[in-house]
């Protein structure tokens, strides 16, 4: 109590009267006298009431006095950042005291004190102690963290600045003793420095969380790295290093690709005199906020928002793909994100183990094919001609560089006269880089980076010189060939006008197919078709039920040639595939797709009418499906509101029970090998229908797997030891099923991502919303309904089974199909899966690759797409 002029006042917390009655007496107007009692109480007085008021100094400072209790917080002065006790997530009850954005409604915890002490009821107290240190108790006035600064002030107290800067200042002088700053949490502020000593490497850096809902100190780190002088980022993964940013120029870091040149310019990096390098970043639009945070899984993120906004935007990402890896391809390899396969060897070096590379296991790295002159004459050899340099360009040099104080013109000469100098470069703002031993960690970027001169063997020059000269040489070849078949074609051109003038307009309709059953009509195919299963078409009738192969009754147009719709005179609408006489493929796949989808009878594959095989004519007829092809409605903006989540649901199932079909249940073993969403075609109610069995294959009682030469279909959806090694089975057909699934549970095609060199694959993207518990994100918002969640998340987590690396973890087709309609099955927890981050069909250096076929689209390379 506090006694004045009589009256026995209740003491009142301040923050306590502007929430409960001083806001009420402003309101009234009231006229209010302020008496000063004491030092620090304030009395409210009128004619016939007072009220007596603690006083606190300031809402952004904390005091022996004025500690802060779990319920209560304190505001910077500009009332950017509060401070208070959180709980990182609605299921948690552990309690943490943070420092996080004050003015958005989601808590953006950039700080946190007792990360790796939780206190686990709502009973923590945040208060200066007796030896002046700033600390945090629990009920028990227990200290479970403290600023633990030597011979602190007793005197002192902790403000929380506008900058989110959380300093313990000495109230004698006004020295800072201690600030958050210098303890840097996970995110990296203006103003905040990350740093390392050169002399004796003790770090300040930042420290991801544990996972998405445990703030503890995570496995990643990120700070600066120094080694030869030359400073630059690193994220390790635990001691080993994650990822590296290339060497600091001055102005930018000449390892890192920009999406923006605004992003780098804010960077700064300086040394002082006792051997620390600073790295931090200033920002000048005081409009808008900008920070770094590296996330739990190692990824570090530039986050913008502008001040009075609720979201904010993700404007920057490093570590985002394959090849952000630190050393992906090993010792002499060379990492491009957008090629395939990523990894390759540097001109002049071979894999160091040929079947772990084949595997896509490029740990192992590449070794010089061909020992370089400066090696022999060291060991006496025969002499020959002088090595060389070759020039990489746009690319993130190597790790472990050595900096030469030489001219620019000088800097090549010094590494030629010095064998173990095995590349160079000269830097603006760097000066003369020299590497020995091996070179590890080489990106190769579409723009930016820098140009790398690697020492190579004479005859490696002259590799160089002979693939140009043969490049050229080809060119002039397909030119001359090009025009050939230019003038072939016009020739021919005027045939099939008489032909069609035959056949076609003369055809009268509603004629009757006298010799439908001629074996003749089939040539060298009869053996090969059993003919009282197959009904056979003549030309003239599908002449007829197209007009004349109309353009208007043209569904599409795909590898294996045109696609119509027709109507027979019977009136039975149908659709067939017409083998383009000028295609020079396609023949062995319309004899597979007739011997196989003859045999086979389920209500999800589409089916086969018959054939028609006339002198130069092949088609296949099929029933008509109304609603064309599954890309058709779930790619289209529109189209994909059609689909709702049952009927989603309906197509994966019906997906499943005809893959199910084909491997164990028909009288055949066929492995699709082009299962995607164009070759899944859609009745009028739409349930699905798988099609095209142009390139499926036909396996033995017996047989698990088989291997080929010949690898065709389309990319995206192909298993990794079927696109790498040529090896398929029924685990095949089950990845491209886990594709197709992920598809139709996000909306989106598996190469939305293709085109941009920094994003994820949708498996990619997938992976790393599993791994950050946001998998729910990855639902399309037309059948993110909270009721079928736990239903939907469940058929993710199938598909990401079915899209794992190795075949042998994956589940069976019938698996799938159980997993997916058990709702009490615990499901076993997914590994990374296949082909994580896009990868581009450039590039392919192996001979063995460079005969397979691919399609990185939605069209298969052998068999028609359209409908």
């Amino acid at each position: 109590m506090v006694v004045s002029s009589g009256f026995a006042l209740p003491v009142v917390e301040f923050g306590e009267i502007e929430r409960l009655g001083m806001w009420w007496m402003m309101r009234a107007k009231m006229k209010v006298k302020v008496e000063v009692v004491s030092g620090s109480d304030l009395v409210l007085a009128d004619s016939w009431w007072r009220w007596s008021i603690k006083f606190c100094t300031a809402i952004d400072t904390i005091t022996s006095t004025q500690p802060i209790h779990d319920s209560q917080t304190i505001v910077s002065s500009g009332a950017t950042f509060k401070l208070g006790f959180f709980s990182p997530s609605v299921n948690s009850s552990n309690r943490y005291v943070g420092i996080w954005y004050n003015d958005i409604s989601a808590k953006e915890v950039v700080w946190v004190a007792n990360r790796d002490t939780p206190l686990f009821d709502s009973s923590g107290i945040v208060t200066i102690s007796e030896d002046g240190n700033l600390v945090v108790l629990n009920e028990q006035k227990q200290i479970v963290w403290s600023s633990d600064v030597p011979n602190a002030s007793v005197n002192s107290s902790a403000q929380l600045s506008d900058s989110g800067n959380l300093m313990l200042r000495d109230d004698s002088n006004g020295n800072i003793i201690w600030e958050s700053f210098e303890h840097p949490f996970d995110s990296l502020l203006q103003g905040m420095k990350i740093s390392t000593n050169k002399f004796t490497g003790k770090k300040t850096q930042l420290t991801s969380w544990k996972s998405p809902s445990v703030p503890s100190s995570g496995r990643y780190t990120f700070g600066v790295g120094y080694s030869t002088n030359i400073p630059e980022l690193y994220a390790w993964n635990g001691s080993l290093p994650y990822w590296r940013s290339g060497p600091w120029n001055g102005q930018i870091f000449i390892g890192m690709t920009y999406t923006s040149s605004a992003y780098y310019r804010r960077c700064e990096v300086a040394e002082d005199k006792r051997g620390n390098v600073y790295m931090g970043y200033t920002y000048a639009n005081k409009s808008s906020q900008l920070y770094y945070t590296t996330s739990c899984n190692g990824t570090l993120l530039a986050r913008y928002r502008e001040k009075g906004k609720e979201t904010r935007e993700t404007t920057w990402v490093v570590q985002n793909t394959e090849c952000e890896a630190y050393g992906k391809c090993g010792p002499f390899g060379s990492c491009n994100a957008k090629g395939f396969p990523i990894c390759t060897c540097l001109q002049g070096f071979d894999p160091k183990d040929m079947e772990e590379w084949s595997r896509g296991n490029w740990a192992s790295g590449c070794t010089r094919s061909r020992q370089l002159q400066c090696e022999r004459n060291n060991s006496g050899g025969e002499k020959g001609k002088q090595d060389g340099f070759l020039k990489l360009k746009t690319v993130k040099v190597p790790a472990f560089a050595a900096l030469v104080f030489a001219s620019e013109d000088n800097c090549k000469s010094l590494c030629f006269n010095n064998c173990s100098c095995i590349a160079y470069g000269y830097y603006s703002g760097i000066g003369c880089l020299q590497w020995s031993g091996q070179l590890i960690d080489i990106q190769e970027f579409s723009y930016g980076g820098a140009d790398l001169y690697i020492r190579v063997a004479y005859s490696e020059l002259g590799i160089v010189f002979s693939t140009k000269l043969v490049i050229a040489i080809a060119v002039l070849i397909g030119s001359v060939t090009i025009a050939i078949c230019i003038y072939l074609f016009l020739r021919w051109m005027a045939r099939p006008r008489g032909r069609k003038k035959k056949s076609g307009k003369l055809f009268k309709r509603g004629e009757v197919d006298a010799d439908c059953s001629n074996e003749s009509m089939l040539g060298n195919y009869h053996n090969q078709i059993k003919l009282e299963e197959l009904p056979l078409f003549s030309f003239k009738t599908l002449a007829i039920a197209t007009d004349d192969f109309d353009g208007a009754n043209k569904l599409g147009q795909g590898g294996f040639g045109p696609v119509y719709k027709g109507k027979l005179p019977s009136g039975q609408d149908i659709a067939f595939k017409r083998l383009s006489r000028s295609f020079g493929q396609g023949q062995e796949e319309f004899m597979n797709e007739v011997v196989v989808i003859s045999q086979l009878q389920h209500r999800n594959l589409v089916r086969l009418l018959g054939c028609c095989v006339e002198e130069a004519e092949k088609m296949l007829i099929y029933e008509y499906m109304l609603n064309k092809s599954l890309d058709a409605f779930l790619f289209d903006p529109i189209k994909q509101k059609l689909l709702d989540w049952r009927t989603r649901a309906n197509i994966i199932e019906g997906i499943g029970r005809g893959l199910l079909y084909l491997h164990r249940d028909s009288r055949l073993r066929i492995i699709h090998r082009d299962l995607k969403a164009s070759n899944i075609l859609l009745d009028g109610d739409l349930n699905p229908k798988i099609s095209d069995f142009g390139i499926a294959k036909i396996f033995g009682g017996n047989q698990d797997q088989a291997n080929t030469k010949r690898v065709v279909g389309t990319y995206c959806y192909m298993a990794p030891e079927y696109a790498m090694k040529g090896r398929f089975s029924e685990k095949s057909d089950v990845f491209s099923f886990g594709v197709l699934l992920l598809e139709i549970l996000s909306g989106r095609k598996n190469t939305s991502f293709y085109n941009d060199e920094h994003s994820l694959s949708l498996l990619g993207f997938a992976w790393k919303l599993w791994n950050e518990d946001r998998i729910a994100i990855l639902i399309d918002p037309t059948i993110s309904d909270p009721c079928f969640q736990v239903e939907i998340l469940r058929y993710i987590h199938v598909g990401l089974l079915c899209v794992q690396d190795f075949a042998a973890d994956r589940p069976t087709v019938n698996t799938a199909l159980f997993m997916l309609g058990s709702e009490v099955a615990k499901l076993p927890t997914p590994m990374q899966p296949a082909f994580s981050e896009t990868q581009g069909l450039s590039n392919v250096r192996s001979s063995q690759e460079s005969q397979r076929k691919y399609s990185v689209n939605n069209v298969t390379i052998t068999i028609i797409d359209g409908r």
